[in-house]
């Protein structure tokens, strides 16, 4: 991955470049990306628009609530995956799910889950992410 940044850089990174598009200043290429996925989820908004009340705060899965950076992070590398097609062939899986489900960003969740079993399986085995398991799963959706 390209941008590998620390949990608080990412979070100050997508509080940032919300911030900046609603002041209309200039982003980087990455920061407009960042921007225009927030654009496509208004329920983060409240959340990046006051980063002193969120910028520490933790989403377990227990409490059934979903991590609205961890969300767009995984955005933004599946957008980055798509982009250089690394893991060689997920560029075509991002393809047939547009297709599929005549959405882009419909897709894009559905590869979320498999990208998230493919880390959860990597974490849990303690290896390292294997993109078998990624395109089993999409191979399923």
């Amino acid at each position: 991955m390209l941008f590998n940044p620390s949990r608080d850089e990412a979070r100050n990174f997508l509080f940032e470049s919300w911030r900046k598009r609603r002041a209309g200043e200039l982003l980087t290429p990455l920061e407009d990306l960042a921007a225009q996925l927030i654009a496509r989820h208004p329920e983060f908004h409240d959340v990046l628009e006051n980063q002193e009340a969120h910028s520490d705060r933790d989403y377990s899965p227990e409490h059934g609530a979903t991590n609205p950076f961890l969300h767009l992070m995984m955005h933004l590398t599946i957008e980055e995956q798509i982009s250089i097609n690394q893991p060689a062939g997920i560029r075509a899986h991002f393809t047939r799910l547009t297709r599929q489900l005549e959405s882009e960003h419909e897709a894009q969740h559905r590869m979320m889950e498999c990208l998230g079993e493919m880390i959860w399986q990597a974490q849990r085995n303690r290896t390292q992410p294997d993109a078998a398991i990624y395109f089993a799963c999409l191979e399923k959706q």
